[in-house]
């Protein structure tokens, strides 16, 4: 007899039961299966990471083996009780029999079946996911919970596509780029110039190395030995044996080889699209917890030199401590309105690059890290933590063959950010020579210039502007991507039509009237209506998503989903709606009140007050001005971005009186016109000085916003 090959065997899956896992028991065996601080000491960095790695997922296996269970190929409903089953099983049977009668008592009965079922199902599944939401133990699961009932499940992944086509993709987009540049130049010819030298890492304690470990996010990573949760559960145990490696490390200028390896998955940008075309994939980048714990060491010594040595570009605000999108923003919309106020006309250019982290040149970057004063082991470490990098892809349970990078800064990596403003730093002073300002927030980079309006030259200053740019760009081995570069005019006023066009080699830059920066649709009048419009969109729709579950949710559940899907979106930014009219921000305010609405199942016309002061909420305007005085003391205290504090100046009486403790702001006096009346510049230090002297003169941040918010709401929200 002829076997059937036609049989497929059953697709089978490998997990721990990590919840019947005990901490304890793992943390034992790990202390007793690492080698012993003296062994450990004569291993160099590969061998000790090697060993510390293969300790750990050893104890894994015997503490928490792996086991098998056949992939189930449709997932079972979670709300579906064994009496539902045999309901079920009762219906099935029914219909069989009316299909095969056709007689009318039996379809009689198959339909009450069928109501009854239909019915228990319905409350079965409400129960559940009432259930559910309000014993969410975090908001992370209560997101997921939402997910679930309301988003549409992902398009099913291409079946001709496998984890290799990924890799030679994603590899191929980036050796495309890298191949148009010629080879830099060596490191050996590159001079020392910089008086302050950082030529070696601080060794580091154990419980500084405690305190890394267990402040990060414990994000998992294939290549984890153990899980990262567990790891930080563990940390007594294993801090002893990581501290040695980490300073082994940082001693030799060896990043360990196993921490150069990362793990893609390929994630499709948007829901809609076609999930069969390689091009609508993004690459995720993941790398060891371990690894990253290292970066960490690393990014707080070199961080605090190059700050302290004002080496970081002060217009460089992604990534960095009190820096925000917001405050970039607010930086460049602040110079367009003071502009405008002056009658003078502005030009904004959305610089676009081609997966510019990808592309970074190893040499161009180690000799801009040596001409900023790291030498010496310090980068010898940055090399080897640069070379030899490599990746796979993850695609339905199978991995790709290993691709070999030798270009880019690692993308997920806690360094990379880091590394890359340090090789973008002198891109500033090729905007500034031709009077541009710009601001940078990774690896978006915007530069503007006002003018007079009949300034006939402005044309050919851009052009000679984005020439250099590209220049720059061709010299550091980065792509400039001109057709998706915007560049919005802002004109002095609306009688000024500006209708220039700019010529870089083949392609052709057109002025438009809106853009998005940031995240923020800018408009050429600065008057944020299409961003305030859009932003009333997506709040509409995420409330009408939620109304649709609101009977499964209590008040608090409701409320967390309307702050993270409505509150975030009215809050991003609103510091640049500051001095708007009334009218302009109404359309917020709606939203903000149908919001609190739905959290009590109130109907439409309910004053919405007595409703803010339940949720201790500020009204849209009371919200904004929070935010610009938040900014306002961060400026007067030094903890805000030294580009903001231009806008804002410490009155200082020219002789001791008793003002000069009441911590005032001057008040411009220039004259005020319809767009200066708009400017952050003019309206915060008025609202600053109304304030009480204790509200100013707060010992810290905390105090400051619990004070604000409390006059606020007395101010807005009085009965």
């Amino acid at each position: 007899m002829v076997p059937d090959t036609s049989f497929t065997p059953p697709h089978v899956i490998f997990r721990r039961n990590l919840r019947s896992l005990s901490p304890s028991r793992l943390s034992a065996m790990v202390s007793s299966s690492l080698p012993s601080p003296k062994l450990l000491a004569s291993f160099d960095a590969n061998s000790a990471t090697d060993t510390f790695c293969s300790t750990l997922t050893s104890c894994l296996d015997t503490v928490c083996p792996l086991s098998s269970r056949p992939a189930r190929t449709t997932p079972s409903a979670p709300w579906l009780s064994d009496v539902l089953r045999e309901h079920r099983s009762k219906l099935r049977a029914a219909e069989r029999l009316w299909r095969k009668s056709k007689n009318t008592t039996d379809l009689n009965v198959y339909q009450s079946l069928l109501s009854s079922f239909s019915a228990n199902v319905s409350t079965a599944k409400k129960t559940y996911y009432h259930n559910k939401i309000n014993n969410s133990s975090n908001s992370r699961m209560l997101f997921k919970t939402f997910s679930s009932l309301l988003c549409p499940p992902p398009p099913p992944p291409a079946s001709s596509l496998i984890p290799d086509d990924f890799a030679t993709f994603f590899i191929n987009k980036i050796t495309n780029i890298s191949v148009q540049f010629s080879t830099p130049q060596s490191i050996k010819h590159i001079s020392q110039t910089n008086i302050h030298l950082f030529t070696s890492f601080s060794s580091l304690s154990e419980a500084e190395v405690s305190k890394l470990i267990l402040s990060n996010h414990p994000t998992t990573c294939p290549l984890d030995p153990i899980p990262s949760h567990l790891l930080q559960a563990i940390s007594p145990a294993v801090v002893p044996a990581l501290t040695h490696i980490i300073n082994t490390s940082l001693h030799t200028g060896v990043f360990p080889s196993s921490f150069r390896q990362a793990r893609i998955t390929p994630l499709l940008k948007k829901p809609t699209l076609n999930p069969s075309l390689l091009e609508n994939y993004r690459p995720v980048s993941l790398l060891p917890f371990i690894a990253k714990t290292l970066e960490r060491a690393v990014f707080n010594q070199v961080s605090t030199f190059l700050t302290q040595n004002n080496l970081l570009d002060s217009n460089q605000s992604g990534f960095r401590s009190g820096h925000s999108t917001e405050t970039a923003l607010l930086s460049v919309v602040e110079a367009l309105r003071l502009a405008r106020a002056e009658s003078k006309s502005s030009i904004l250019i959305l610089l676009d690059l081609s997966a510019a982290f990808d592309t970074v040149n190893h040499q161009i970057l180690l000799s801009t890290l040596l001409t900023k004063g790291i030498s010496g082991t310090a980068l010898q470490w940055f090399e080897s933590y640069l070379s030899d990098r490599s990746f796979k892809v993850s695609w339905r349970g199978e991995v790709s063959k290993s691709q070999h990078l030798t270009t880019g800064v690692p993308q997920g990596s806690v360094l990379g950010p880091l590394l890359f403003f340090v090789y973008m730093a002198s891109l500033g002073s090729v905007i500034q020579k031709h009077g541009f300002s710009y601001h940078c927030y990774a690896d978006d980079t915007q530069l503007y210039l006002s003018f007079l309006p009949d300034d006939p030259s402005v044309a050919a200053r851009i052009s000679a502007c984005l020439t250099d740019i590209s220049c720059w760009m061709k010299d550091h081995h980065l792509q400039l991507n001109l057709a998706k570069t915007e560049l919005p005019v802002v004109p002095a006023n609306l009688s000024f039509h500006h209708n220039f066009t700019i010529k870089l080699g083949t392609s052709t830059i057109t002025p438009s009237k809106t853009a998005r920066n940031l995240g923020l649709l800018i408009d050429d009048q600065l008057t944020f209506s299409d961003h305030i419009a859009k932003t009333v969109r997506s709040c509409r729709f995420a409330l009408f998503n939620i109304k649709k579950i609101r009977p499964f949710l209590s008040e608090h559940a409701a409320q967390l989903l309307v702050q993270a899907l409505v509150l975030s979106r009215l809050d991003y930014c609103n510091a640049l709606l500051a001095g708007l009219p009334a009218s302009s921000i109404k359309p917020l305010q709606l939203i903000q009140n149908a919001a609190a609405r739905l959290i009590f199942n109130e109907p439409k016309r309910i004053h919405v007050t007595p409703l803010f002061i339940n949720l201790h909420w500020l009204p849209i305007a009371a919200h904004i001005k929070f935010k610009a005085l938040m900014f306002a003391y961060k400026t007067t205290t030094g903890s805000a971005p030294l580009y903001l504090n231009s806008l804002l100046q410490t009155y200082v009486p020219s002789r001791s009186l008793r003002s000069a403790s009441e911590h005032r702001l001057i008040v411009p006096s220039q004259r005020s016109t319809k767009s200066l009346l708009r400017t952050f510049k003019l309206n915060v230090p008025s609202w600053w000085n109304d304030l009480p002297n204790s509200i100013r003169a707060a010992e810290s941040l905390a105090i400051f916003k619990n004070r604000l918010k409390t006059h606020l709401f007395h101010l807005y929200l009085t009965l």
